[in-house]
């Protein structure tokens, strides 16, 4: 009985061994027969046209076309693949095609020309050609309407990258004509008074005080200060020694001259 139990199992394990031997050989000649048609997709991203044709023939495929559109890439240089389709390291059956987009190489947009322009229609023309505003300087121009573009960076007909900035030098409102304040300490006021009016120049606050050892109408201070800057429109402010009879602070003006700045005195 037992011999007849040993005998069974024996036959079942060799039959379960030549089961597993059968299988393995099928897998193996079934994926012989399969993968000796298959292939990989190389890649091909950075290839000119002839080198990606050749290395597809490398491997069995060919190429099949190439997209009419290119696409816009900074890393590629124009004429190189990059895209394909289908992807590297993809199983494909030998003699499949492959389909490749080249590079147009890296986009750029031709600068406008911005000169005489006001800034929101510079701003709007860069808008509208896939630029953006760089930095705005200023500069004083005559008989130009403030704030229209006197200059630009880059020129105009220039190629960039999209959305890179352009500079733009806009025209100030032109200053009126400035002068050096001269030196009018220890001077008579009567007597500089006339010259100043003469010129266009008007004088602000006059103030009267008693200083010791100095002539009445002889200039003690003033404002500006002796060399700065000064236009017309400046308002000129002086202190003047009074006369000896006057109180210690006396302050006001000299009295009104035709055509020149009314005066008080306290």
């Amino acid at each position: 009985m037992a011999s007849r139990f040993f005998r069974g199992l024996g036959f079942l394990a060799y039959t379960a061994f030549l089961c597993i031997v059968f299988g393995l050989a099928a897998y193996s000649s079934f994926s012989l027969f399969v993968r000796s048609g298959v292939t990989t997709v190389p890649p091909l991203k950075g290839l000119s046209r002839t080198e990606a044709t050749h290395l597809l023939a490398d491997q069995g495929l060919e190429l099949r076309r190439i997209e009419e559109r290119g696409r816009y890439d900074d890393k590629v240089a124009a004429g190189h693949v990059v895209r394909q389709t289908p992807d590297a390291h993809t199983l494909v059956k030998r003699g499949s095609r492959v389909t490749v987009v080249l590079s147009l190489g890296p986009q750029r947009v031709e600068v406008p020309e911005l000169g005489g322009r006001s800034l929101p229609a510079a701003q709007a023309a860069l808008s509208g050609g896939g630029l953006a505003l760089g930095r705005i300087l200023g500069a004083y121009a005559r008989g130009v309407q403030p704030g229209t573009v006197l200059e630009q960076d880059p020129d105009p007909g220039a190629e960039i990258a999209p959305t890179a900035g352009v500079d733009l030098l806009l025209a100030m409102p032109a200053q009126g004509e400035r002068y050096v304040m001269p030196d009018l300490i220890s001077r008579d006021y009567e007597g500089i008074r006339p010259m100043f009016e003469s010129n266009g120049f008007h004088f602000g606050n006059v103030k009267f005080e008693r200083y010791e050892a100095v002539a009445a109408g002889v200039i003690l201070r003033q404002f500006p200060l002796p060399g700065h800057p000064v236009t017309r429109d400046d308002a000129i402010s002086l202190v003047v020694a009074t006369a000896d009879n006057l109180p210690d602070t006396v302050t006001g003006t000299m009295p009104p001259r035709e055509g020149s700045p009314a005066t008080e005195r306290d």
